[in-house]
């Protein structure tokens, strides 16, 4: 199903503007400090902090980077997002978004695409969209990145992704959602926007699909942004995308593409 949406494409277009608010905070701590004295100048200095740190773990916050968590439209529809393949199970899910009569973007982590490029190929040829997830989904350390390794984890992957004559992914999604301070530049490098979710099922470590369904039925509304996962530990996410499927037909919902 296409519905229309509003743009939602959105590069960082000031990547480091983030430094202009820690120098302020900190002079503002530090003049607190100096007129009242440890006793405010302290919980300022911890607050101040926290509010760069929080952001960091938090998928929709925009301190580092603006990120799209909902389509803007009135059409019944969602855009479906599949995350961490290639992998085994991503034939079989091609075939349920086939049988469903479906589509979605599969955010893929450049090393196993590198590993597996018929399967990427693929997925372009039945019509879905290709996203860039990093190049190692480093998921332990993905938000204490510095510049050189975050540049190489989306550079990397966007050179696997788009040889000539195909066009380079335009859309990314964190490890984790998490987004530090130095992921925006090589997203603007790139022409690429951040996208997180607003329908999630801990698909990825919890194989139960009612209980994954229970989880995803209660944020579907026109325009979400649904997160499923392929390749999970517990073997279940071809079942689990299917019945996701099942339940987005149940509730009246189509599955769209967003414009760039």
């Amino acid at each position: 199903m296409s519905a229309p949406v509003m743009p939602t494409h959105r590069i960082p277009r000031h990547p480091h503007a983030w430094l202009g608010w820690l120098v302020l905070s900190q002079l503002a701590v530090a003049m607190l400090w100096w007129w009242l004295g440890w006793r405010w100048g302290l919980p300022a200095l911890l607050l101040s902090h926290a509010l760069f740190i929080v952001p960091v773990f938090v998928p929709s916050a925009t301190l580092y980077a603006p990120v799209l968590t909902r389509l803007r439209t009135s059409e019944r529809a969602v855009w479906l997002t599949i995350d961490d393949g290639p992998s085994a199970d991503t034939a079989a899910i091609l075939d349920a978004l086939d049988r469903h009569g479906a589509s979605a973007t599969f955010f893929v982590v450049g090393e196993r695409a590198r590993q597996r490029p018929e399967v990427v190929a693929e997925i372009r040829r039945r019509g879905h969209g290709i996203g860039n997830h990093t190049r190692t989904h480093p998921s332990a350390r993905f938000w204490a990145l510095g510049p050189r390794a975050m540049a190489a984890e989306i550079g990397l992957t966007q050179a696997i992704l788009s040889a000539p004559p195909i066009p380079p992914p335009r859309w990314f999604r964190s490890v984790a959602g998490h987004t530090n301070p130095f992921v925006a530049a090589p997203l603007r490098t790139h022409g690429l926007a951040r996208v997180a979710w607003s329908a999630r099922g801990y698909d990825a470590v919890d194989g139960d699909p009612v209980r994954v369904l229970q989880r995803i039925g209660r944020d579907l509304r026109p325009g979400a942004i649904v997160l499923l996962h392929e390749g999970a530990a517990h073997g279940r996410s071809v079942e689990i995308v299917e019945a996701a499927l099942c339940l987005l037909e149940e509730r009246g919902f189509g599955t769209l593409e967003p414009p760039q």
